[in-house]
């Protein structure tokens, strides 16, 4: 059974989602949950504190859903990796997709950098990014720091040119530079690293 703070927080997350931070009131979310905003209170001591547990209730399940476009770890990463950007692309082309809700709280509150969104905005990103990180490393990426550095800025930019042009194929084009990384990262030489000589007897 959904708790009431799980409620709030439902509510919370569609109107933040499809209105921004700043233009959503308590009031709303409190109307949406079907509570007090007394209630709302109890659960959460400010707005502020709501926006921080809106965002940690998107955290996992956003990394879950690229992991879930990235797909089968048996398949070649370069197949994985389109299949990554064109589910980004289908995602996007969504009437009511409105981008990546972390990158839109730091952007919006990107003047108050203590700010508990942006923090936790930033926590996101760099979870991601080591996410990204095992993934390429287990599928034998010679350079899968670098690798998962790049694709995270390939994906972040995707997402800001479709909020800017409103084309998911944007995501295809950016795929297809993703691609062209992998496989400059399969083909360089893994680094050696240096053997003391062997001891022999003389």
């Amino acid at each position: 059974m959904e708790s009431t703070a799980d409620r709030i927080i439902a509510a919370a997350e569609a109107l933040f989602y499809e209105h921004g931070l700043r233009s959503v009131g308590v009031e709303a979310i409190a109307e949406r949950a079907g509570v007090t905003k007394r209630t709302l209170y109890n659960h959460f001591d400010s707005k502020d504190a709501l926006i921080a547990a809106y965002l940690q209730a998107r955290d996992s399940a956003t990394v879950d859903r690229y992991r879930s476009w990235l797909g089968d770890p048996a398949l070649p990463l370069t197949e994985r990796v389109t299949r990554l950007f064109a589910a980004l692309a289908q995602h996007a082309a969504h009437p009511r997709w409105r981008g990546c809700g972390f990158t839109r709280a730091a952007v919006e509150l990107a003047g108050q950098p203590g700010h508990p969104a942006v923090q936790m905005a930033a926590r996101h990103k760099t979870g991601f990014v080591g996410w990204l990180e095992r993934e390429f490393r287990d599928a034998g990426a010679n350079d899968p720091a670098r690798l998962a550095a790049h694709i995270a800025l390939l994906i972040e930019g995707a997402i800001a040119r479709m909020l800017i042009h409103g084309d998911a194929a944007c995501a295809l084009s950016a795929g297809e530079a993703a691609v062209t990384l992998v496989i400059a990262d399969r083909n360089a030489a893994p680094e050696r690293e240096a053997r003391a000589p062997e001891y022999t007897e003389e």
